[in-house]
């Protein structure tokens, strides 16, 4: 998608609204989809703990081994199931990051698979690399086995990492690899509607907000 002349809905339209905070509350999520129907966008993100939640017209996601990724793939997997049969429609999971990092992408994609398999195929499946710890190889080698995994999306960041979240540079490498077989979500320290432009620029096709409204308000009508 061209980002020349986006309006704020079409960003809107590639948007999973998101609250991860360890101190959300169950009022803090019923606002953030409030606020979300209000703002036009595509998906709510959620804290898995906080399924089942009510939001008619959205599509609902829920995290898995988040944010560290060190939970045992059988323990993803579980939790994944859980959060589907609780009304989660995706799922982000994130890798086991370290894994990557030692350069073992078999583990990689023996841990998405283990997910896919547990939620099956009509769950879309977005795969958390945290971008900024690990090097372009290994960017590279973890979307080709999340790809192979089965998986739906390759993502950045937790937005939890030290390291940072979305870079420019990460999502092309990443929309580069994947060349349109699976999409590719910015996440991650997003916060005005032209680091939302660049992105969708560089290849992302779903962008994690957490910070949505002041993003499109940004944006022409």
């Amino acid at each position: 998608m061209s980002d020349a002349a986006l309006t704020r809905s079409q960003v809107a339209d590639l948007v999973d609204h998101t609250l991860l905070k360890p101190e959300a509350t169950a009022d803090d999520v019923t606002a953030l989809i409030d606020e979300a129907r209000a703002l036009g966008v595509l998906a709510v993100c959620v804290s898995p703990s906080m399924l089942p939640v009510r939001a008619p017209g959205l599509v609902t996601a829920a995290v898995v081994g988040f944010p560290s990724g060190k939970h045992h793939s059988l323990v993803k997997g579980a939790e994944a199931r859980l959060a589907v049969d609780q009304g989660a429609q995706e799922i982000d999971m994130v890798i086991d990051i370290g894994a990557a990092v030692a350069g073992d992408f078999n583990a990689v994609l023996a841990d998405v698979l283990t997910v896919r398999e547990a939620v099956g195929d009509s769950t879309v499946l977005k795969v958390i690399l945290e971008t900024a710890a690990l090097t372009d190889e290994a960017i590279v080698e973890s979307c080709r086995a999340a790809e192979r995994a089965g998986a739906n999306f390759v993502k950045t960041s937790t937005g939890f990492h030290p390291a940072g979240g979305a870079t420019v540079e990460a999502v092309r490498l990443m929309a580069q690899t994947v060349d349109g077989r699976i999409g590719v979500k910015a996440s991650g320290g997003i916060r005005t509607a032209q680091a939302a432009l660049d992105m969708i620029a560089a290849g992302a096709t779903r962008l994690g907000l957490s910070g949505t409204r002041a993003v499109l308000d940004g944006l022409p009508d």
